[in-house]
């Protein structure tokens, strides 16, 4: 065992508490934008819906375990990089998606069913790919890990939020148009600032071990959006839908991939490191590649 495979971050049970909270509020914030219709948008947009999905679920997994083959990290880092990668779009996809002049309903929609896709898609994409590679098999079976029990914490944080927010949007849409922006600009806000609180807490460790993951998250990162912007273009998709699926594709719910590491694995020092620096990292290529997208026809 390496040496980052036995470290874990200082996170108390008030704390993951407090995570739970603000996940959930991020999630209420975006359920409050969504309505019925933007699932149904899906019937609008039926190829580049399902390229989309196919890159969420099915590519950016079997691209990470291609790339853990080759690095070979510590089995931490590996489980970190295979959980980052069975998370759901990240919330702010769809304001890059505006940025970069893609489709940002199709945005809108992808976002939507890969949130509620993730209940059921993420236990089991970690489940699977952690399997099929033999140190991160070994990691599983030490913490015994039961992917009903990663259903039913994904189901609470997502979907139950997700549930209240949308029957918000239906019952009061005039509040929740007056205040969703409002929320969604304090819930990141306050996330940003739990994030900031986390690593100056584990100060020592990050500053001892952060050079094992930031170039790995890098390439892992381009390989998400790259794999997603190919994907949609080996596809016959329009340029817009072809930004659209690569930053729905690269960016990601590492707040939730935290929760579960915290949750599961005991805030496991490779699997914590991967998903903190993925969710710095991830807002700065997604704002790079939207201006830059902005700036070109």
């Amino acid at each position: 065992m390496e040496a980052i495979d036995s470290v874990h971050l200082n996170f108390n049970q008030g704390t993951a508490w407090g995570l739970n909270f603000l996940l959930a509020f991020i999630m209420f914030s975006v359920a409050i934008e969504l309505t019925v219709t933007d699932f149904k948008k899906i019937a609008q947009y039926p190829k580049a819906a399902l390229i989309g999905i196919v890159s969420q679920f099915l590519l950016l997994p079997f691209l990470t375990f291609l790339l853990i083959r080759a690095w070979e990290p510590a089995p931490s880092i590996a489980l970190g990089m295979i959980m980052v990668a069975a998370c759901p779009g990240g919330n702010v996809s769809n304001f890059f998606s505006f940025m970069a002049k893609g489709n940002v309903a199709l945005s809108v929609t992808l976002t939507a069913f890969s949130t509620v896709g993730a209940i059921l898609f993420t236990p089991i994409n970690l489940s699977f790919w952690a399997s099929q590679y033999e140190p991160t098999a070994r990691l599983l079976t030490k913490v015994d890990l039961s992917v009903l029990d990663v259903f039913t914490a994904v189901f609470i944080i997502l979907g139950v939020p997700l549930l209240v927010g949308m029957t918000a949007k239906h019952k009061a849409p005039e509040w929740c148009l007056k205040y969703g922006n409002v929320f969604r600009k304090v819930s990141l806000g306050i996330f940003a600032l739990f994030v900031v609180g986390a690593l100056t807490a584990n100060y020592e460790i990050f500053y001892k071990h952060i050079y094992l993951v930031v170039i790995l998250v890098l390439i892992h990162n381009g390989l998400a959006l790259g794999g997603g912007y190919a994907l949609a273009r080996f596809s016959g998709l329009t340029s817009t839908d072809r930004r659209t699926i690569a930053i729905e594709t690269g960016i990601q719910n590492s707040g939730l991939g935290l929760l579960l590491i915290f949750t599961f694995f005991d805030g496991l020092g490779g699997m914590a490191l991967i998903a903190a620096w993925w969710g710095i990292w991830h807002m700065v290529s997604g704002m790079t590649v939207s201006y830059l997208w902005s700036r070109s026809n």
